[in-house]
């Protein structure tokens, strides 16, 4: 397909949907240079083989899967030209995001009860690099409620429809891509040592 044919607005939402996947595929780079760095550091002599993840992290874990199928079926709701439904779910979807942020911060909480800070004395290798990890993925669900209050914003301004999605679909993809960021970010964390 010639990304130079079509409509101005097909033309748009091609360049506008490219630079969401650039952005994601240098996210993606990131993290796995962080988690790359978490492999290679295991073999330090301070590094904790036996913590355990927080029960926090799994119950947020839960949550942002609930929360892709939320925003799931505010997209289906929107195509189906069903506006209160698109309402209610893209306010469970932030709702869900908001306590997916809480719940990593009940994580650390749990992680600095247990005598590990992110920096300083008490801190250890091991839990500095979850911190961070964890730390960077929020300020990521951070952009992900942002780009979700514009699309609410605008829904209620009544500028999406079954055939004019754009944006909507943009913050669709940007949620559901951090949502499985933090699945895969949990389960590596979860089982690599």
């Amino acid at each position: 397909m010639d990304l130079t044919q079509g409509t101005q607005e097909e033309k748009n939402s091609r360049a506008k949907k490219m630079m969401l996947w650039f952005g994601i595929i240098s996210l993606i780079m990131s993290f796995m240079g962080w988690t790359s760095a978490f492999i290679v550091s295991s073999s330090r002599p301070d590094w904790l083989k036996d913590f355990e993840l927080p029960n926090a992290f799994l119950i947020s874990t839960v949550v942002i899967i609930v929360s892709s199928i939320s925003f799931f079926l505010a997209k289906k709701a929107l195509k189906t030209g069903n506006r209160n439904a698109t309402t209610l779910w893209l306010f469970v979807t932030l709702i869900l995001g908001v306590i997916f942020i809480f719940n990593q911060f009940s994580g650390f909480q749990q992680i600095i009860d247990l005598g590990y800070n992110f920096t300083g004395p008490t801190s250890n290798v091991t839990m500095s690099y979850i911190y961070l990890i964890a730390i960077v993925h929020i300020l990521h669900v951070v952009v992900g409620l942002i780009c979700l209050l514009v699309v609410i914003y605008n829904h209620f301004k009544q500028k999406y429809d079954a055939t004019k999605m754009l944006g909507f679909e943009l913050a669709a993809t940007f949620w559901h891509f951090i949502d499985i960021l933090w699945v895969y970010l949990f389960l590596f964390l979860y089982f690599i040592r």
